[in-house]
């Protein structure tokens, strides 16, 4: 489906251009647009506050009116708010792509019959997207996993190998999100580690605490682990109360993960975690929005882009400290 016109530039005058080029770089060239923009998470949540402000400063520098919905990261509510967003028509939608292929295909087809582009943002849906040309702004997950799963190899050295085990948390049960975690088991098992995939309680995605009793029943259970694989930033800030409740002290079991946040500065600085892969949330909060204005306002194609940048490091966390008090990294 063709969802923008096309234009037409034969016919028109170089002044013209030039006229309508100089008025569309104003400020407030998009504040006519109403996107409305999923955080994901809880509000206040320590990874989504970031997403939070990477939009917010997009609707400053656009002009857009950004409306932003939280979901606590229960994926049936995503699926729901997205339906409820689409039926409300805002000018464009950043949505999270959790939920999944499946689930937000038939939400996506009805938002492309209405006109409404959707950026997808932190999870990809590939098959949405080749669907209706849709952007995504994220890191590709499974080759962050894998680039992880050999940094932690790297950095760990003789502290772990061939025939020890690893517990690695995702939410299994999604093909989509659990992607990074699945790049991270692949590498750990080419190496000859045992993976132990322990499952996000329910809830726990938003409330760590939650895991606390399966996590420390599957250590007991499994004294020999000694690596355990987090599946994001609040997660890494829990690690020092998750060793503190088995008992262990700061680097008995490597912590490793994903994301950042002042939280994951402290669980560095108390030596409760070796590595962690950054996805940049906060450009996940910005180029959506800014995307979107370019479609909406330009009428230019979607933006993609992989935000995975690299590795923060018990080496070089320090550099990052103060980006991550600001709320930026």
């Amino acid at each position: 489906m063709q969802r923008f016109p096309r234009i037409l530039l034969g016919a028109v005058s170089a002044a013209a251009l030039l006229g309508s080029a100089a008025a569309a770089q104003e400020a407030g060239w998009c504040s006519d647009q109403t996107i409305r923009v999923f955080s994901g998470g809880p509000a206040g949540g320590a990874f989504n506050s970031i997403i939070d402000r990477g939009a917010l400063q997009a609707a400053e520098d656009t002009g857009a009116n950004v409306e932003i919905v939280y979901s606590e990261w229960d994926f049936d509510k995503m699926v729901t708010q997205f339906r409820e967003a689409v039926s409300q028509r805002p000018d464009g939608i950043a949505m999270m792509g959790h939920p999944g292929d499946d689930a937000l295909m038939p939400i996506a087809a009805e938002a492309a019959e209405a006109g409404i582009p959707v950026m997808y943002m932190n999870v990809d849906v590939p098959r949405v997207r080749a669907a209706f040309g849709s952007g995504y702004v994220g890191a590709t997950l499974r080759e962050q996993g894998r680039a992880l799963g050999a940094e932690t190899l790297r950095l760990a050295g003789d502290m772990i190998g061939e025939g020890d085990q690893a517990i690695v948390m995702s939410r299994w049960e999604s093909e989509n999100r659990a992607q990074r975690e699945l790049g991270l088991v692949d590498v750990l098992e080419e190496a000859g580690i045992e993976v132990i995939k322990l499952q996000e309680a329910e809830g726990a995605s938003a409330d760590q605490m939650l895991q606390l009793p399966i996590l420390t029943s599957t250590l007991l259970s499994n004294p020999g682990v000694k690596l355990i694989g987090y599946p994001g930033g609040p997660w890494l800030t829990a690690a020092p109360v998750f060793m503190d409740a088995v008992g262990k002290e700061p680097q008995d079991i490597i912590g490793v993960g994903f994301d950042l946040g002042q939280g994951v500065m402290q669980a560095f600085e108390g030596g409760y975690v070796l590595v962690t892969a950054d996805q940049q949330p906060y450009q996940q909060g910005y180029l959506p929005v800014l995307s979107l204005c370019q479609q909406l306002v330009y009428q230019l194609g979607p933006l993609n882009v992989d935000t995975g940048a690299g590795f923060v490091t018990v080496d070089n966390y320090q550099d990052v400290v103060p980006l991550a008090e600001q709320g930026i990294r």
